[in-house]
C-alpha cells in the first residue's frame, strides 16, 4: 500500500506540473480585456541561433501535440536578443539570430458560465508573419510584425475544457534594414464580449473647438449588434479628470436603436467648461467613460483617455499648439530597447522618455513603423509629441523580403489598424505613410495612401519622410499636408519660396555619428574623418555623406525660421545599421547615430542638444575627457556646449581665454590647447552674468567600482527594472576613462539580472551575461524584479584588483 500511495503522489505531482502552464482567465466584468502574457510555451525551428537547421515538425497547431522540451516563458519575448552575436550574420540587422521560425503555445480554460459570449485574442505586435490556431482550427493571420490585430476565437472555444492557442511566427532573411527582433514581443490580451458591443477601436474622440474658456468634445462610437433581435439601448457618457471622482461633464440617457445583425455610428458632443488643455509642459488628460445599458443591465463600459488640445501646422510659424508656437524638438527612434531587445517594457520606455525630456526633447518619430501602444500612453502622460509612421517602403523594395512583398494585400489593413488604434492619443500630431520610399514621384499612390489615413482620422496632417532631391519640387509635395525633409538643409529656403503655403519639417536630420569616450587626433572638421578601429570620435563633427553634424542643421533652421522643427536621427543607439562600419565582415553590431548609447547613457552630443533645446537651463559641458598621458604638450582641442552666450576656460587655474558664442555657432572652441594633466574648468556666462560651470579632472589609477541606481525603488510586478550605472573610479571618485575591466555581477534577493552591456558597438558578449567589460570606465546593469517578491535587491560588482561596489534597491 505504501508503494501504491507513493506512486499515486508521484502521478498527482506530475499532473500538477502538467497543468502548471494552464491559465484560467479571471473575467471581472461581462465584457473584459485581460492580460494574456503568462505561461506560454516556446520552441524555435528552421534557422537556429547557432546557424544549424532544425526541422519544423508537423502538427504543432493541434491540441494533442506534446510540447516536450519546450521552454516555458512569459511574453513579451524577443527570441533574437538571446543571441549569440555571430560574425557571419548581417551587421545591418545587429548580427543577432532573429531569422527563423518560432512557435508559441498556451493552454487555458474558460468557465462554462461564459457560454454565449464572444471571445477574441488581441496581439499588440508579433514579429512576424503570425498565423494563429485555436484547438487545431486556423483562426487568422497578420504578417506585418508592427501592427496590432484582433482575431475571433468564439467558434472553437471549449468551455470547462483544455484550450490550446498556437502561434507560428516566421522571420525571413533580408526582411529588415535594422534589428526587428523576433517573437510575441508585445502584450497579448484575451477579450470577452457580448453580442452587443463597441466595435474594436470603435470610439473616436476629437476636440473640434478648443479654448481656455470652454471646449467642445465630440465622441463618435461604433456599436455592433450581433444578436438576432433589434436592440434598444441607453448610453451614458461621463468625462472626468483621471484619478478624480468629480464628473467634469456628462450626457445621460441617450437612446440608441440598432437593428439585428448591424452596426451604427453614434455621435455626441459635450461642452467642457474651463478645460485643462493638453500640452508638452502640462499634459492634462481626461477620461470619457461610455456605458451601454439594455433593459437596465450594463452590457458594456468603455473608458477612453484623451486630451483637449488644438494642434496645427502653419507655413510661416511651424507647429502651433493651443495657439502658441511650439518648435518640434524631436528624435527618431527605432523600437528596440537596447540591451533588452524589442520585448516591450513600460519601465524601459518611460526611462527613454525621461532622458529625452531632460535633454529638452519634446517629440518622437516612430521610425519606421507603428509603435507599441504603451509608448503612446506614456507620451500622453509625460507630454511628448509623436509622429506616428506606418511603413519603411511601399511597392518597391529596399530589401528582398521587406514590406514591399506585403504592400498590395495588406497596406489598407495596416494603415487602418494604426490610425484607428492611435487616433485618440493627444500626443499624436501627425501621421506618416512612409520613409524614404522609392516612389517619391508617384503622386497618385501618395494621394491614395493619404486618403486611407484621412478616412479614419481627418483631424491630423499626413507626411512622408522624403530624401529625394526633387520630391519637394516635382509635385509630390502637394500630396502631403506637411512636407517632410530627410537631410535636405540646402532645400529649406527654396522650398519655402516655391511652396509658401506648405508647412515643412525635418523628419530626419543630422545623423551625426559618435562613440562614447572615443576621441581621435588631430581633430578635423571634415565630416568624413574621425573614424578609426570601428569607432567614431566623439567630437560630434562626423557624419556619413548624406548627413551632417548638429551645428549644420541648427544653422539651417535658424536661417529658415518657418520650419516646424526636426526629428534627429536618432535619440538612442539601436541594434543594427552600424554606419559607417556596416559591412558584414566588420564586427560592429549596433549603430553610432544615437545621442545616447545602446545602454541609454549620454554621449557628449546630449549636451549640444540640451544647450540648444533648454536655453533657460544653466548648463555647460566640456569635452573631451582629460586623461591623455601620451599627449603631454600636444594640442588637444577643447569644445564646450553651453546654454550661455560666452565662456571662459581654465586649465589648472590658468585662464585660456573668454570667448563669445558667435552667431550661427553652437559650440565654443579652444583648438590650440596643449595637454597638461590636472583640471579643466569652464565658467559660462549669459547676458554678462555667471550662468553655469563644468569641471573635468584627470583621473588616477583605477581603484574602486561605484554603483549608482537611477532609482532606488522598484516595482515587484515582475516587469519592474532597475538601471544601475557601473563606474570604475580612482581614489578621489573620478571615473577612469581608460578603464576596461571585466566586471562580475551578483544579484540576490527580490531581483534577477535582465541585461548588462556598455556603449561599445563592437562588443559581442551577450546581454544576459552576469559579467561585462567596462567601456571607457562605465557599463550598465539592468535588474528585473521577481513578480510578487517584495523586499531588497542586493547588488555586488567585482573585478580583479578593484574594491567591490555594492548597492541595495527596494521592491514593492
Amino acid at each position: 500500500m505504501k508503494k501504491i500511495f507513493i506512486a499515486f503522489c508521484f502521478i498527482a505531482a506530475l499532473f500538477q506540473l502538467a497543468r502548471a502552464s494552464e491559465t484560467k482567465p479571471d473575467f471581472k466584468k461581462d465584457n473584459s480585456r485581460i492580460e494574456f502574457n503568462a505561461d506560454w510555451l516556446f520552441a524555435r525551428f528552421g534557422r537556429m541561433p547557432d546557424g544549424s537547421i532544425k526541422e519544423e515538425p508537423a502538427g504543432m497547431e493541434k491540441p494533442e501535440f506534446k510540447e516536450e522540451g519546450w521552454r516555458k516563458l512569459d511574453v513579451p519575448h524577443d527570441w533574437g536578443i538571446e543571441g549569440p552575436f555571430r560574425m557571419d550574420l548581417q551587421s545591418t540587422s545587429g548580427k543577432l539570430p532573429w531569422v527563423g521560425i518560432g512557435w508559441y503555445r498556451k493552454h487555458f480554460k474558460v468557465s462554462a458560465s461564459n457560454e454565449g459570449k464572444y471571445f477574441f485574442i488581441d496581439f499588440d505586435g508579433a514579429m512576424s508573419y503570425a498565423k494563429v490556431w485555436l484547438n487545431g482550427h486556423y483562426i487568422g493571420e497578420w504578417p506585418y510584425g508592427y501592427s496590432s490585430f484582433r482575431l475571433e476565437m468564439t467558434r472553437y472555444i471549449k468551455f470547462d475544457g483544455d484550450n490550446v492557442i498556437a502561434v507560428r511566427l516566421d522571420n525571413p532573411p533580408n526582411s529588415s534594414r535594422w534589428y526587428p527582433g523576433g517573437g510575441i514581443y508585445r502584450n497579448v490580451w484575451l477579450v470577452k464580449k457580448d453580442s452587443i458591443r463597441f466595435a474594436h477601436w470603435g470610439v473616436f474622440i476629437t476636440t473640434p473647438i478648443v479654448s481656455e474658456e470652454k471646449s467642445k468634445v465630440k465622441i463618435k462610437t461604433e456599436i455592433e449588434n450581433y444578436s438576432n433581435a433589434a436592440a434598444n439601448l441607453i448610453a451614458d457618457i461621463e468625462i472626468r479628470e483621471p484619478g478624480k471622482k468629480n464628473i467634469t461633464a456628462s450626457l445621460t440617457k441617450l437612446n440608441i436603436n440598432i437593428p439585428a445583425g448591424s452596426e451604427i455610428l453614434h455621435e455626441a458632443e459635450i461642452e467642457i467648461p474651463l478645460p485643462k488643455l493638453w500640452s508638452v509642459d502640462h499634459p492634462d488628460l481626461y477620461c470619457a467613460k461610455i456605458t451601454l445599458r439594455q433593459s437596465g443591465r450594463i452590457i458594456e463600459t468603455s473608458e477612453n483617455y484623451f486630451g483637449i488640445r488644438k494642434a496645427e501646422f502653419d507655413p510661416e510659424n511651424g507647429f502651433i499648439l493651443n495657439g502658441k508656437r511650439v518648435p518640434v524638438l524631436g528624435v527618431c527612434n527605432h523600437h528596440d530597447l537596447g540591451l533588452l531587445g524589442t520585448a516591450v517594457n513600460i519601465y524601459a520606455l518611460e526611462r527613454q522618455i525621461r532622458i529625452l525630456k531632460e535633454m529638452g526633447c519634446n517629440a518622437i518619430r516612430t521610425s519606421h513603423n507603428p509603435p507599441a501602444p504603451e509608448l503612446l500612453d506614456l507620451c500622453d502622460k509625460m507630454g511628448m509629441l509623436v509622429l506616428d509612421e506606418a511603413f519603411d517602403c511601399w511597392k518597391r523594395e529596399k530589401m528582398q523580403n521587406d514590406y514591399s512583398t506585403l504592400f498590395e494585400k495588406w497596406h489598407k489593413k495596416d494603415i487602418r489598424a494604426m490610425v484607428r488604434r492611435d487616433r485618440n492619443h493627444p500626443c499624436v500630431i501627425m501621421w506618416s505613410t512612409g520613409n524614404e520610399v522609392w516612389e517619391q514621384n508617384d503622386i497618385e499612390l501618395s494621394l491614395y495612401l493619404r486618403s486611407l489615413v484621412l478616412a479614419e482620422d481627418s483631424t491630423r496632417p499626413v507626411t512622408v519622410g522624403c530624401n529625394g532631391e526633387e520630391s519637394g519640387f516635382n509635385g509630390f509635395q502637394n500630396t502631403l499636408d506637411v512636407f517632410g525633409f530627410n537631410y535636405k538643409t540646402h532645400h529649406y529656403k527654396n522650398f519655402h519660396e516655391t511652396s509658401p503655403l506648405k508647412p515643412y519639417i525635418g523628419t530626419e536630420t543630422a545623423s551625426c555619428v559618435s562613440t562614447f569616450g572615443e576621441y581621435f587626433f588631430p581633430v578635423s572638421d571634415d565630416k568624413s574623418k574621425g573614424f578609426f578601429n570601428y569607432q567614431v570620435s566623439s567630437y560630434d563633427l562626423y557624419a556619413p555623406p548624406w548627413a551632417c553634424p548638429p551645428d549644420v542643421e541648427f544653422e539651417a533652421q535658424d536661417k529658415n525660421p518657418s520650419i516646424a522643427g526636426e526629428f534627429v536621427w536618432t535619440g538612442f543607439d539601436y541594434l543594427g545599421e552600424p554606419t559607417p562600419f556596416g559591412e558584414d565582415s566588420m564586427p560592429s553590431r549596433s549603430s553610432y547615430f544615437g545621442i545616447m548609447d545602446l545602454c541609454g547613457l549620454k554621449k557628449d552630443r546630449f549636451y549640444i542638444y540640451q544647450a540648444r533645446w533648454k536655453t533657460d537651463l544653466p548648463m555647460a559641458h566640456i569635452l573631451p575627457h582629460w586623461n591623455w598621458p601620451e599627449r603631454i604638450g600636444l594640442v588637444t582641442p577643447i569644445h564646450v556646449y553651453t546654454s550661455g552666450d560666452e565662456s571662459e576656460l581654465f586649465l589648472n587655474g590658468k585662464s585660456l581665454g573668454r570667448k563669445i558664442k558667435e552667431q550661427f555657432k553652437y559650440r565654443i572652441r579652444w583648438d590650440d590647447v596643449k595637454y597638461d594633466p590636472g583640471e579643466l574648468k569652464v565658467i559660462a556666462y549669459k547676458n554678462g552674468k555667471k550662468w553655469a560651470e563644468d569641471v573635468v579632472k584627470t583621473a588616477g589609477d583605477a581603484y574602486e567600482i561605484r554603483l549608482t541606481a537611477e532609482s532606488k525603488k522598484n516595482n515587484a510586478d515582475g516587469n519592474g527594472l532597475a538601471f544601475v550605472m557601473i563606474e570604475v573610479i580612482d581614489k578621489k571618485g573620478v571615473m577612469v576613462p581608460a578603464a576596461d575591466n571585466l566586471i562580475q555581477f551578483e544579484v540576490r534577493g527580490a531581483g534577477v539580472i535582465a541585461a548588462a552591456g556598455n556603449g561599445d558597438p563592437t562588443n559581442h558578449r551577450i546581454f544576459q551575461s552576469d559579467q561585462y567589460e567596462a567601456f571607457h570606465g562605465r557599463c550598465l546593469l539592468i535588474v528585473k524584479s521577481i513578480k510578487g517578491k517584495q523586499g531588497l535587491i542586493s547588488i555586488t560588482a567585482k573585478s580583479n584588483g578593484l574594491k567591490n561596489g555594492t548597492l541595495r534597491i527596494s521592491t514593492k
